[in-house]
Formats: structure tokens, C-alpha cells, sequence
């Protein structure tokens, strides 16, 4: 399976390739009509035209030299060996019966004489002594440039320079890749891990684009579907706890009602008796024996309440009324605690069942009140966002040991003397069917603190 980094870089280069060949074509056909036309080519053609012109120049001076020499028009000067030149001398060595020499603008012509040369000059109009060295040059550079092979050279040169930017751009592309595919890597792997069953699957977002915006969203859904999995487990075990609490419930019922009416009969019966000691006996007896009946007739109603679903009726409710509502209410049953209450400044609205976020409000502060005790502290506190309404009530007193925090909303178990483990499960329970959720959080007071997420409404 190709990755994402390869296509870009096969996208590189089947995009790349084309034009390069189509600018590399380009330019060598630039680079040969630059040649064609280029001033050495001039230079030869205008060096030859003018050695010719001088070659001719020349001849033709020579001629008019000679013949004015021979016809007399020419006066002789005469020179000793003793006067020789450079020049002259090396005439004089040699068997030439007459020569012809340069210098400058002036042409001589050199002749045996009977006790020396004679040499006869022609003034020219041309320098040919600075032209013939011109041309010199000319020829040379001419020659020079000619050696060197200007069209490999430039070709080498611009394929050279061409496959250097084209593997400079490769190596940028391939770490742009690699740092682009590199996300996109970890987003499929952390989905395969979500999809494999692991909700606790998070990435780090390091981009403020597209796909950190990706990332991010993931790491959203994920929590979401942590929350939501460990929501319906939790639902899950109440459903399995109610159908005991019923069947509990049921069974229990059915003794409870012979018990109590046959212990009544009894007291009834040997009230008026002549044993003062018997009758105090039974009393006790019946006064034992109706106690821990009332004790399982409230585990009943406990159970019951339970594994009841109540109906739901679900109505845009103000949660800070119905905080300092039940803030008023427990006042009263409780004036031995502090109470203090933080509300949101504007009014909070929830869309939730009243008398379900009253039970959930009643058992948190009722059990806040237990553990807080005489002379204890209670704070409520409300706040909101744009898609949810928040709840917390903290306690100032001894907070919760580990086991306890482990096992705190699992049903039945209770860590108080008189609790039957139902008052938080049948409060999260509340919060569940509204579309919230009860969380134990850090507390401000020293003990515990509880938090309480209902869903905002949106009017």
C-alpha cells in the first residue's frame, strides 16, 4: 500500500518532469543561437576580411615601390655595413639580392650595393605594422576561444546546475512530506486503535491547520466515546442490580406482612396477662422483632426506589432557583452547618426532569451534611459554558479514602454506618437519564466534592 508521502513525492515527480525536460530543451536551443551568434564568430570573419584588405595593401605598395626603384623615381640612401640595423643586417647575411621590410607607416625596400644596401622608402597611408599586429591578436584570441569547447561547456554547466536545484527541491519536498504525512500517520493509527476498542486513544496535536483541527476532533470523539462506554457499563450493572433489587424487593415483601401482624397479635394477646414478666418479655420480643421489620421494609423502599425508572418529564428549569431552593429546604433540617452558595451570575438554564435534579441536589447535600457534622462548612456553586451546566457541592469533612473512591457509585456498597450503598447510584442514575453525569472531584473545603453535568438549554 503506497503511504501519503510517497504519492506526494511521486506527484513531485511526474509534475516536475516534464517541464524540466522542456526547460532543459529550451535553453540548450537558447544556448546554440547564443552561440551562432556570438562575437567570435564576427571577430574571425572580420580579421580575415581585414588581413585581406591589408595583404592587398600591401602588394600593391610593394609593386609601386619596386617600380618607381627601377624607373628612378626613387632616391636611394645608401648604408655601410658599420650602420646596419637589426634588419639590414640580417639582409646583408643573407643571399636575397632585395627584400622588402615594415616599419610603422613607412615601407623599405632593401638592394645589394657595391659597397653596401641601398634602401628605398614609400610613406603609407596605413599603419600596417599595427594593423598586422592587431591581427594578430585577432587571430590569436580567435584560435583561443576556438580550442575551448564553449557549447559542452555550457551544457554541462546548465545540467549540472539543473540537477542540483531539481535534488534540492526532492529533499525539500521529501521532508515537507514527511512532516505533513507524519499527522496524518498518527490520526490513522490512533483511528485503528479506537476502532480496535481502545477509547483511551489520544494524539498530540502539534499544527494549528486542518489537521490539527483533525486531531483535535479525534481527540474529542475519543473521550466522548470513553464517556459514553463507561456510562452505559455503569447502566449496565444498574440494570443487572435492579432486576435483583425487584426479585429482593418481592420476596422480601411477602414475609414482611405475616411477621408484622403476628407479632401485633401477640402483644395484643398477653397484654392483660397474670405474668408481669412474660408480658415484659413479649413486649420486648415484639418491640425487637417490629424494629427490624421497619429496618427491611426501608431497605425495601430503598431497593425499590432503585430499581424503579421513574417517567421522565424533561422542562427548561433555572438550576440556580432550584439550588438555593434546596439550599433553603436543608437549612432548616440542618442549622448547625455553615452554608455558602456561588451562583453563576446569569440565570442557568438546563433542560432536565425537576424532580430528578431535586433528588440528585438532595442526596449530595444530605450526604455532604453527614460527613461535614456539627459547626462543618457546605459550599454550591454553579457555572456554564456554551453546552453544558455545571454543579459542584464541596464538604469540609474528613474526604474519601481510596477505597472509597473506587468503589463510590457501585450499588450496595456504603461506607457509612447507617447507608445501604443506594444514595449516590440512584443520584448518578438521575444525572445519567437527564443526559449528565455525577464526577468526584478535588474538593475546596478539605473534604469531598462532587460534581454535577446537566445539559445546557438552548431556547
Amino acid at each position: 500500500m503506497k503511504t501519503l508521502r510517497t504519492r506526494l513525492t511521486l506527484i513531485f515527480v511526474a509534475a516536475t518532469a516534464v517541464p524540466l525536460a522542456a526547460t532543459l530543451w529550451m535553453s540548450s536551443s537558447l544556448l546554440e543561437r547564443s552561440l551562432s551568434y556570438s562575437s567570435i564568430a564576427r571577430l574571425d570573419s572580420t580579421s580575415r576580411s581585414l588581413h585581406d584588405a591589408g595583404r592587398e595593401y600591401y602588394d600593391a605598395s610593394r609593386e609601386s615601390l619596386e617600380a618607381d626603384a627601377d624607373a628612378g623615381r626613387a632616391a636611394p640612401q645608401a648604408v655601410a655595413p658599420p650602420d646596419f640595423d637589426a634588419e639590414q643586417q640580417d639582409f646583408w647575411a643573407s643571399t636575397e639580392s632585395e627584400r622588402f621590410a615594415l616599419a610603422g607607416d613607412k615601407l623599405f625596400l632593401f638592394r645589394r650595393g657595391p659597397g653596401g644596401i641601398d634602401v628605398f622608402s614609400k610613406p603609407l597611408r596605413l599603419n600596417l605594422g599595427r594593423i598586422s599586429s592587431e591581427f594578430r591578436d585577432a587571430r590569436a584570441l580567435v584560435d583561443v576561444e576556438r580550442s575551448r569547447d564553449l557549447r559542452r561547456g555550457f551544457n554541462f554547466t546548465l545540467i549540472l546546475i539543473t540537477v542540483f536545484i531539481w535534488l534540492a527541491s526532492f529533499a525539500v519536498l521529501a521532508y515537507v512530506a514527511r512532516r505533513v504525512s507524519k499527522p496524518i500517520r498518527d490520526l490513522a493509527s490512533g483511528l485503528t486503535e479506537l476502532a480496535s476498542g481502545n477509547f483511551a486513544a489520544r494524539l498530540h496535536p502539534a499544527q494549528n491547520d486542518e489537521i490539527g483541527i483533525a486531531t483535535a476532533a479525534f481527540n474529542n470523539t475519543a473521550a466522548q466515546l470513553q464517556q459514553s462506554r463507561d456510562r452505559l457499563v455503569y447502566l449496565t450493572q444498574l440494570a443487572s442490580w435492579q432486576v435483583l433489587a425487584r426479585k429482593t424487593a418481592h420476596e422480601i415483601k411477602n414475609s414482611l406482612t405475616p411477621i408484622r401482624l403476628t407479632v401485633e397479635e401477640m402483644v395484643a394477646r398477653h397484654s392483660d396477662g397474670p405474668l408481669e414478666s412474660q408480658r415484659a418479655f413479649l413486649e420486648q420480643a415484639a418491640q425487637i422483632v417490629v424494629d427490624e421489620v421497619e429496618s427491611l421494609e426501608r431497605r425495601i423502599r430503598a431497593f425499590s426506589e432503585f430499581s424503579t425508572e421513574p417517567p421522565m418529564c424533561p422542562e427548561p428549569l433555572d438550576i440556580n432557583a432550584v439550588v438555593e431552593e434546596r439550599i433553603a429546604f436543608l437549612r432548616r433540617s440542618h442549622p448547625e452547618i455553615e452554608y455558602a452558595v456561588r451562583l453563576a451570575e446569569q440565570a442557568v438554564p438546563v433542560m432536565a426532569d425537576q424532580d430528578l435534579v431535586r433528588s440528585i441536589l438532595v442526596n449530595l447535600l444530605e450526604n455532604a451534611a453527614e460527613a461535614a457534622g456539627e459547626g462543618g462548612r457546605i459550599m454550591a456553586r454553579t457555572e456554564s459554558d456554551d453546552e453544558r451546566v455545571v454543579i459542584e457541592v464541596h464538604d469540609s469533612g474528613p474526604g474519601l479514602s481510596d477505597l472509597a473512591r473506587k468503589s463510590l457509585f457501585q450499588p450496595t456498597i456504603s461506607f457509612k454506618k447507617r447507608g445501604m450503598g443506594l444514595g449516590l447510584s440512584i443520584a448518578r442514575k438521575c444525572a445519567l437519564l437527564t443526559g449528565g453525569d455525577i464526577l468526584l472531584v478535588a474538593g475546596e473545603l478539605g473534604g469531598a466534592a462532587f460534581r454535577v453535568v446537566l445539559p445546557k438549554h438552548h431556547p
